[in-house]
């Protein structure tokens, strides 16, 4: 996504790229979704309680949302609400990434569910990351305007 982005950015305006970048993150999401899915509804497995994870999913970006819409922007080294955001979103991370082996080691699903699970978590917060990196600069299109 990244390659196509620097071939048509010469080209186009930058409301395309940030077009295709909502595509790419919408197609990368779909994907972890997908792999979520799997792992629950699958004959093979068939126990829902991955979907559990679900709730890491809603509540990592919350600290960020939090600490930009408090902290100011003065960019002088580190900030102590911000420390605390990156802190507690990481935690939460390690949580949902936790969860599944916990589960998978009581014997609660399966191992084959639990990589499932572990892969769609991959892909579900390098999609977060990757809208905050395109739509969190604070420039003229950000995800405040949202």
């Amino acid at each position: 996504m990244y390659i196509l982005s620097l071939l048509i950015e010469p080209h186009c305006s930058s409301s395309l790229s940030l077009f295709l970048a909502l595509v790419g993150l919408s197609f990368s999401g779909a994907i972890g979704l997908t792999f979520l899915l799997l792992s629950c509804a699958l004959d093979h497995y068939g126990v829902y309680w991955p979907f559990f994870v679900l709730i890491f999913y809603v509540l990592s970006p919350i600290p960020h949302f939090i600490a930009r819409r408090v902290s100011d922007d003065g960019d002088s080294g580190s900030n102590a609400c911000r420390e605390l955001a990156y802190f507690l979103t990481s935690g939460i991370v390690v949580s949902a990434f936790g969860l599944p082996i916990v589960l998978a080691h009581k014997d609660v699903i399966q191992w084959g569910a639990c990589g499932l699970v572990l892969a769609g978590n991959t892909v579900i917060f390098l999609t977060i990351l990757g809208f905050f990196l395109v739509f969190g600069t604070g420039d003229d299109f950000s995800w405040e305007q949202w």
